[in-house]
């Protein structure tokens, strides 16, 4: 495998952190995975980082030096992270803690990828999307309905409220499995939390790529996110690789490698 990876997270203006990224790979095989917490200081954490470490260390079990079965080990090992956010105490008033998730597989030029919530997942083509997974929240349904528009969604004041996360005040979870593509040299993947994606159109993210590194148009995207919040941006969190790309290239070592932005 060929590919450059950069991530990135920022505190924003808020007090903690609650977003976490990872990224392990080996010789046949790479996953992306980030997740957004939710449900104040301690509880967001820690449900994200569950959700982080259950795929890790589910990838560093499994891909042997392949995962057999993709769709298999997405769906099984989002569910199993959602059972131990579940089994952590909770506030009965306030419920468990709560993460977003978003996650994906690449082996033999293959992509699979499933997620819960609002952070979203792009494929990227020649400066266009080619992919996105679809927000579970409900200004995304009035979208997709016709009641909002795009601009109207983007700055709706219920636009953080999701119907669907890994634990939660109540058990709604469900992933919702992205349709296999079969990735061409030069393709991006952005994998982002609501901070990084909700200050932007989709066409400009699409077209930050074209021409620039990924480290460096990371980067600058979460500057710039920050930037156009002025003073009430969340915390900005992203991953990003080019495929099959020189720059800054990794070629996977024969031990799975990890790395976890906190």
């Amino acid at each position: 495998m060929n590919f450059s990876i950069h991530q990135a997270s920022h505190i924003g203006n808020r007090k903690y952190n609650q977003d976490r990224v990872a990224y392990a790979y080996n010789n046949e095989a790479l996953l992306l995975v980030l997740a957004d917490g939710m449900g104040g200081h301690l509880h967001g954490e820690l449900a994200a980082t569950s959700a982080i470490e259950t795929f890790v260390e589910t990838f560093g079990a499994h891909a042997q030096p392949r995962i057999v079965d993709p769709k298999t080990f997405l769906a099984d090992t989002m569910r199993h992270a959602h059972g131990r956010i579940m089994s952590f105490p909770h506030d009965k008033d306030k419920g468990f803690p709560g993460t977003t998730c978003v996650a994906a597989l690449i082996q033999d030029g293959m992509m699979y990828w499933g997620h819960a919530g609002d952070s979203r997942l792009y494929v990227l083509r020649d400066g266009a999307i080619l992919t996105k997974t679809r927000d579970h929240s409900m200004v995304y349904q009035w979208l997709e309905w016709g009641i909002i528009n795009a601009e109207e969604a983007r700055v709706h004041p219920q636009r953080n409220q999701i119907t669907n996360c890994l634990g939660g005040v109540e058990d709604m979870f469900y992933m919702e499995p992205g349709e296999p593509l079969k990735l061409q040299a030069g393709d991006v993947l952005l994998l982002g939390s609501d901070g990084l994606w909700g200050p932007f159109e989709d066409a400009e993210l699409a077209q930050a790529f074209a021409g620039h590194t990924v480290p460096e148009t990371l980067d600058s995207l979460i500057v710039r996110a920050r930037e156009r919040e002025q003073g009430h941006s969340d915390n900005v969190t992203g991953l990003a690789i080019r495929w099959g790309s020189s720059e800054e290239s990794h070629l996977s070592a024969e031990a799975v490698s990890f790395v976890l932005e906190i």
